[in-house]
């Protein structure tokens, strides 16, 4: 069976509203394995339902497992040669000719990222773009890779290095940024030479094998992408274990990753593991209250708070913390939570109900502990919202440094509030965790901003801005368990990870 997607008719979206992007319907999905669309061999499928409207079934996916990752990894070895004897130029009009196709298509694959993944309107289409500019930044940088000549301390010698390809490399890639993290992994894979095989989360693949359609669509030839959507145990097992892989790049919990790592570790392959954060703000006496309090939600309650850089703790100066914490619980009452395709909606739901029920718990934990609700708290299930995943806006003062909120990763709308009495021991409160991913401060003192960029242990950091968001052109990782903290991704730092490099010593002067 060859074909991407069957299904017609009209929207199936309900709960308040008609899609704004036109007529939608249930899609089925294969997996792409060496330039064809093909199915599974357990004749199981998952089905990804609506997460703001669980009655609406948006696509179907086959349920796939060692197998069929081990015919990918074949095809991808196969087509690895010719791919990477192409010139980077050669390859990278092939993705700026992707970004192109792309931005045609951006309402469509917005609205669909939107429906599966939970996103609201304006994040999808934003995210949509973000994969555009990422394979149009790639195909632009194939014009510098190369090598280096370097001077040699003996006359008629050359001294010069090549910059080469690994071969086949695996990419698993989480449910969250469903198409924006796939195209800042496989872009530089393949602009570098590289063939790819890809394992998408279960929970949103659309986003990948609608990239698989684009890159094809743009001549990339058959096998130098795979997609393979299934068991993640399975797959992503194969893929780390299986010797034709010379690397592999992830993004995850810390909990998979590490599992991954080392397994990658028994045969020494090449690993790139981005985990998760528990990114703090931290709001300096002196700061701008407002502005502090319009970042925190941007960046706390934007996404559903379902980001790896997402504001998670606010560790503020005691003199101010009672007029931040009473602004920001104020400006979550007003957060607008809704389905994604809703006008003026600010906020949509959890991706499933194993997220929204692990947010609410963290909430109990809290409170159990001694911390105080402020804001929110709860699931919403009136009217149009009782058949998704959604939850209020959530704000807990009254944290402390030792409770299970201000130290585990919450992936959800939920803000946890930490008092401090200086500048110095909000830094120390900061850094008193096991990750280090991004990090935010909020003050008019620059002495303090700069001295908090040094000293603060994350890998992204952020004076008078939101934790959240990235240059597409500047490296992104993390610090401490939030990476393996070997090599960045994004930015011309990616092809690092990609490619290595050989060194050549000519003599010509006999």
């Amino acid at each position: 069976m060859k074909l991407l997607a069957i299904g017609g008719g009209n929207s199936r979206i309900r709960g308040g509203g008609k899609c704004p992007l036109g007529n939608v319907s249930m899609k089925d999905y294969l997996n792409y394995i060496g330039g064809e669309w093909v199915g599974a061999t357990s004749a199981q499928f998952i089905e990804n339902r609506n997460p703001a409207d669980t009655r609406e079934v948006v696509t179907r996916y086959p349920s796939s497992g060692a197998t069929e990752a081990k015919q990918a990894i074949e095809a991808a070895a196969g087509a690895h040669r010719s791919w990477s004897q192409l010139t980077p130029v050669a390859r990278g009009r092939i993705l700026s000719k992707a970004s192109f196709i792309l931005e045609g298509r951006k309402s469509e694959l917005a609205e669909l990222l939107m429906r599966e993944e939970g996103k609201t309107l304006a994040e999808s289409l934003g995210e949509v773009q973000r994969a555009a500019d990422i394979f149009r930044f790639y195909g632009g940088l194939s014009y510098t890779i190369g090598g280096q000549t370097l001077p040699h301390d003996l006359p008629g010698n050359l001294l010069y290095t090549l910059r080469q390809s690994l071969g086949v490399v695996g990419l698993i890639t989480p449910w969250n940024f469903p198409i924006a993290i796939p195209s800042w992994k496989i872009a530089p894979a393949l602009v570098a030479g590289n063939s790819v095989v890809i394992k998408p989360a279960s929970q949103a693949p659309a986003m990948c094998c609608e990239l698989a359609r684009v890159l094809a669509e743009a001549g990339l030839p058959k096998g130098v992408l795979n997609v393979v959507v299934g068991n993640g145990r399975e797959v992503g097992g194969e893929l780390a274990r299986n010797p034709k892989v010379a690397g592999l790049s992830f993004t995850g919990s810390h909990a998979v990753g590490h599992q991954v790592y080392q397994q990658l570790a028994l045969r020494m392959a090449r690993a790139q593991m981005e985990m998760g954060g528990k990114n703090p703000t931290i709001v300096l006496a002196d700061a701008d209250i407002d502005l502090a309090v319009s970042l925190v939600c941007r960046a706390g309650f934007g996404l559903t708070g379902q980001a790896c850089t997402a504001t998670s703790r606010v560790i503020v100066e005691r003199s101010v913390a009672d007029e931040f914490t009473q602004k920001l619980a104020a400006r979550a009452k007003t957060w607008k939570v809704g389905p994604g395709w809703q006008p003026g909606v600010e906020m949509g739901p959890a991706v499933n109900e194993q997220e929204l029920l692990g947010n609410l718990q963290h909430v109990k934990w809290a409170l159990e502990d001694g911390a105080k609700l402020v804001a929110g708290g709860s699931r919403l299930t009136e009217g149009e919202l009782a058949h998704g995943y959604f939850m209020e806006p959530t704000v807990i003062a009254d944290v402390r440094p030792e409770m299970r909120l201000a130290r585990e990763e919450v992936f959800g709308p939920v803000i946890a509030v930490l008092a401090v009495d200086s500048f110095e021991e909000a830094l120390q409160v900061a850094n008193n965790v096991d990750v280090g991913l991004s990090a935010s401060i909020v003050t008019r003192d620059i002495k303090k901003a700069m001295i908090y960029s040094e000293l603060i242990e994350a890998g992204v950091v952020k004076i008078n801005q939101i934790s959240t968001g990235l240059a597409l052109q500047a490296p992104f990782g993390g610090v401490k368990n939030s990476s393996t903290d070997t090599f960045r991704e994004q930015g011309a730092a990616a092809l690092d990870f990609y490619t290595r490099t050989k060194t050549v010593y000519l003599d010509y002067s006999c």
